[in-house]
């Protein structure tokens, strides 16, 4: 059996890497304090305003109406489906998130309000709607 000879040391922690990191803490807030302060000492009067908000309203939506006779009307116009999809496009090109309802006769084909759902869609509307009632309560 091995004897011990000598004794055994204890573990030594090293204290430079905190150091380190804590003298470089210290030079990071220093400096930002220092620019921070400068910024203040800027003489500007920033102007006040009682409400903060958009310069400009977001356009309400554009409401698309399908008639049973198959009829469309967009902002009261009467269009076709080529003529929809260009001013519905002309639109977005002027607002990103313009938005659309789409309104049909509960009697209409579906088909004629899928086909302006579709044209909506190729006109690059992101925000589609569709208008309908909820029912009596009995």
């Amino acid at each position: 059996m091995p004897l011990k000879t000598h004794l055994a040391e204890e573990p030594v922690i090293n204290m430079m890497p905190l150091i380190d990191i804590v003298f470089w803490l210290l030079v990071y807030f220093l400096l930002g304090t220092k620019f921070n302060e400068m910024e203040r000492q800027i003489e500007l009067k920033v102007p006040q305003v009682a409400e903060a908000g958009a310069l400009t309203a977001a356009p309400e939506r554009k409401v698309v109406n399908v008639y049973r006779d198959g009829t469309l009307t967009l902002d009261k116009q009467v269009v076709s489906l080529g003529q929809l999809r260009s001013r519905l496009a002309s639109a977005r090109g002027q607002y990103q998130d313009l938005g659309v309802l789409v309104r049909g006769d509960s009697v209409s084909e579906f088909q004629r309000v899928a086909d302006v759902l579709n044209t909506c869609k190729q006109a690059g509307i992101q925000e589609l709607g569709i208008a309908v009632l909820p029912l009596p309560e009995k």
